[in-house]
């Protein structure tokens, strides 16, 4: 059942003429009907940005968004009118350039856009009468209408529910605590109890935490996408669930959109990137395995939690402390009935190989005159949010009665900056930045007002978290300039990459949400935001044994790999279901280890290119339509496809492999795409596939931390093709911890393979300056599916060797397999 329409156009006034236009400096500006003025201009060769005039102005930065270093790049192009036959007044006027071509109708306005090929990216939709439905606005807010066909598909949009592909749905974008009864409340409140978005812990429910108005089109039967940025924070509306027609509104702002010709979807990605900001490497520890739990727990109960670790044999790299840990949860504070010696339990902690995080929620405690030096502080220098009428803002958090820093105000920012870095010299290694949509309880938001109460909440809203993340880097990067930083929001907008890695909030312990995390995790991924992950276990209810063994498989290959659950239920540390299953759990996060010199390379390529870490089948396979509709399982970096199993009791699923050769991590075994193939997947199992062709660097031992490890060996697991290509394969190797690799304190080391025939080779091309931490003498060679192998001759720079034992030194350039019986496919 279709539920309340969210874009209601009646009262909507829309632009029908265009009543004049000029060339510009970057482009073209057309006057519109209604006195506004659409300027259109070349930002990149394959980049074109729309925007429409409010009250004669452009805003010079409608949001934070856009990095404050970036420069358009026009490049060359062209205005002209185009004419109807015969007529004298043009019809139209074209902006062109070698990649992209705009066309504005006059009367009736119209929009379209194609690339120079003449495939259609954008074409603005009229209605049965003709009726243009190009722009239209109605008080402050505006909408657009555009073309498409039934069985295209839509990408994108940040973090949201359901279908990786949005076609035949609509999604609000405003950060919402999605649990919280009241914030969820607004959009369940008037949906019928057969809606699926009616209820806010459904796999459906929309919105949730991070809004981000960048999504791809994909037509149907075709390779070549477009995506569209729109640079506005407001409250938005996309509706892609009419079959000719999709539908954006924003409540408020100009438009302002960024139309990515691609036509592939890492093009666009990155183009999108360039925009917003590329993600920082982030601390080596950062991607293993981090152990949270909201309980109140005191210093001898996380010595006896890091102990159990040790005791274990199960990799941990990080403790978090959820909101129990402070003074009555005033945010910056310890409750030293517990903590006595925070300093010195950090320190004892980091000597064993941990990191600690503790959780900083924006909420400060309203309490005058009790002598709270956050809240004083302040309030004395009006850097909390206020109402209209001038008074501080107040909600109810966790504190009771809460005040809310204005992070719109650089001065805010920069405030509760240094209000971390005094907070991180007890030897924090990070921030977690929760509650910050902001969440404000069981009070309305709207009363709450920035720019010292001049710009209404909506303004706001969505870049709050952005805000707070921006202040949070400044403070930690202030008190430890060499190192980077982590920081893990709950909240987001376009950019948030730039700051902080995103996790999903509030999961529940159930298998719907485990499967609602997979889908959830690659749309955030190809919005822009590389580091997500969600709870493992589930944060809210109590998990069971099954449930959890299958949940760390799941997210042994998703970039964010830490356990989280809610005070008050089951426990779900690794070892709460007995041996049995703490043993599966144990090889679950030990997997990921072995794996993280990989997962670590691909975090690389990730911060210098935007290609995700967990990346949807459709990024590297858009011209295979099965992969449009895929939401159970995806690609980890360039070379693993990962299925894991989403249900109680599978002993087996279904898996798609695409076009090329994989191979079973477990045993080898080879499936040719494209194919559906059921593969065994026991308890004991995650199913994932190695690309033949690749090579795939791994710690041989697993280390209890990442702290200090530094081996002297990688195993290089060569996925061994039989048919005939060539296949490049990166390891990058740094410190893990500074930003020494900006000054190339780096190694880079390339593989290429190649195989012809009977005759495979590889080849190990190394650069760069080195770092002081490296200890790597070699490479040891494990090949994966080598039965075509079996009677070849090795030799390893033109000298015949064993495979048995073989190990690489640095200086080894060239690894060969001559003269295998038969040949190899072509």
């Amino acid at each position: 059942m279709k539920s309340k329409e969210h874009l209601n156009l009646y009262h909507y006034t829309f632009v029908q003429t265009a009543i004049g236009w000029a060339p510009a400096p970057a482009g073209l500006h057309v006057k519109l009907d209604n006195g506004e003025t659409l300027a259109a201009e070349f930002v990149a060769a394959d980049t074109l940005r729309l925007r429409i005039s409010r009250q004669g102005r452009f805003p010079d930065r409608p949001s934070e968004a856009v990095c404050a270093a970036w420069r358009p790049e026009a490049g060359d192009f062209t205005v002209a009118p185009e004419h109807a036959d015969g007529a004298a007044a043009p019809a139209a006027v074209v902006l062109a350039n070698a990649a992209l071509r705009l066309r504005v109708g006059l009367a009736p306005f119209s929009i379209e856009v194609r690339r120079a090929d003449g495939s259609l990216l954008l074409a603005s939709a009229a209605d049965a009468s003709g009726r243009s439905l190009a722009y239209g606005e109605l008080n402050d807010a505006f909408a657009l209408v555009r073309r498409c066909a039934p069985q295209d598909a839509f990408y994108g949009l940040g973090e949201k529910s359901g279908s990786f592909n949005r076609r035949g749905r609509r999604f609000t974008l405003w950060n919402t605590d999605v649990l919280n009864p009241t914030s969820a409340g607004t959009f369940t409140a008037h949906r019928t109890s057969d809606d699926p978005r009616s209820c806010n812990t459904g796999v459906e429910f929309d919105p949730f935490y991070v809004s981000i108005p960048f999504f791809y089109h994909h037509p149907a039967g075709e390779a070549a996408l477009a995506g569209f940025f729109v640079d506005n924070p407001y409250r938005g509306e996309f509706e892609f669930d009419d079959h000719e027609v999709y539908r954006i509104g924003f409540h408020g702002g100009a438009y302002d959109e960024y139309i990515f010709a691609g036509p592939a979807m890492p093009a666009i990605l990155a183009r999108y990137h360039a925009l917003t900001g590329h993600m920082e490497p982030p601390p080596l520890w950062a991607l293993g395995h981090h152990q949270c739990r909201w309980k109140n727990y005191d210093e001898a109960g996380v010595r006896r939690l890091a102990a159990r670790y040790r005791e274990s044999g199960i990799p941990c790299d990080t403790l978090w402390l959820d909101i129990d840990h402070m003074d009555g949860y005033r945010v910056f504070t310890w409750d030293r009935s517990r903590f006595p010696d925070p300093r010195g339990l950090i320190e004892e902690l980091n000597d064993d190989g941990f990191r600690m995080i503790t959780i900083v929620d924006p909420g400060v405690k309203f309490e005058p005159g009790a002598g709270n030096p956050v809240f004083e502080s302040g309030l004395r220098d009006d850097l909390f949010c206020r109402t209209a009428g001038g008074a501080p803002y107040v909600g109810q958090v966790w504190p009771g009665k809460t005040v809310f820093p204005d992070f719109s105000l650089p001065e805010a920012r920069a405030w509760w900056g240094r209000l971390n870095a005094e907070h991180v010299r007890s030897g924090l290694a990070g921030i977690w930045n929760d509650m910050n949509e902001p969440a404000t309880g069981d009070v309305p938001e709207g009363a709450m007002r920035f720019q010292r109460g001049a710009a209404p909440h909506e303004r706001y809203h969505n870049e709050y978290a952005l805000l707070m993340a921006m202040g949070t880097v400044e403070g930690l990067r202030a008190v430890m300039p060499e190192l980077r930083t982590f920081v893990l929001s709950r909240a987001g907008s376009p950019g948030i990459q730039r700051y902080a890695a995103n996790w999903m909030g509030d999961n529940l312990s159930r298998w719907d949400h485990l499967a609602l995390g997979f889908p959830m995790g690659m749309g955030l991924s190809i919005s822009g935001q590389p580091f997500v992950g969600a709870d493992i276990g589930g944060f809210a209810g109590d998990t069971h044994a099954e449930l959890l063994a299958r949940w760390y498989q799941a997210a042994a290959f998703t970039p964010f790999f830490r356990n989280h659950n809610c005070s008050g239920h089951r426990d779900q540390y690794p070892w709460s279901f007995g041996p049995a299953y703490e043993a599966l759990i144990a090889e679950a996060v030990r997997l990921r280890y072995r794996f993280l010199p990989y997962l670590y390379s691909a975090f690389i390529e990730a911060a210098e290119t935007a290609a995700p870490v967990q990346r949807p089948l459709v990024y590297a396979y858009a011209d295979d339509p099965a992969t449009r509709d895929l939401n159970d399982q995806f690609l980890c970096g360039p070379d693993l496809l990962v299925a894991p199993v989403l249900q109680a009791g599978a002993s087996s699923r279904a898996v798609y492999f695409p076009r090329g050769e994989w191979l079973s991590y477990e045993d080898g075994h080879r499936a040719a795409g494209p194919a559906l193939r059921t593969v065994a997947a026991p308890l004991e199992r995650l199913p994932f596939f190695v690309r033949a062709g690749a090579v795939v660097p791994l710690w041989s031992e697993i280390p209890a931390t990442t702290k200090g490890h530094h081996p002297e060996l990688i195993e290089l697991l060569l996925a061994v093709p039989e048919a005939e290509g060539e296949w490049v394969s990166v390891l990058h190797e740094d410190d893990g911890l500074t930003f020494a690799r900006r000054e190339g304190a780096c190694l880079r080391t390339r593989f290429t393979v190649r195989r012809a025939g009977g005759h495979l080779s590889l080849e190990i091309a190394t650069e760069g300056s080195g770092y002081a931490e490296h200890r790597r003498k070699g490479f040891t060679l494990r090949l994966l599916g080598g039965e075509s192998l079996r009677g070849a001759k090795l030799t390893v720079d033109g000298r015949e060797t064993a495979l048995d034992g073989l190990r690489l030194t640095d200086a080894v350039r060239r690894v060969e397999f001559l003269g295998a019986p038969g040949s190899c496919p072509a």
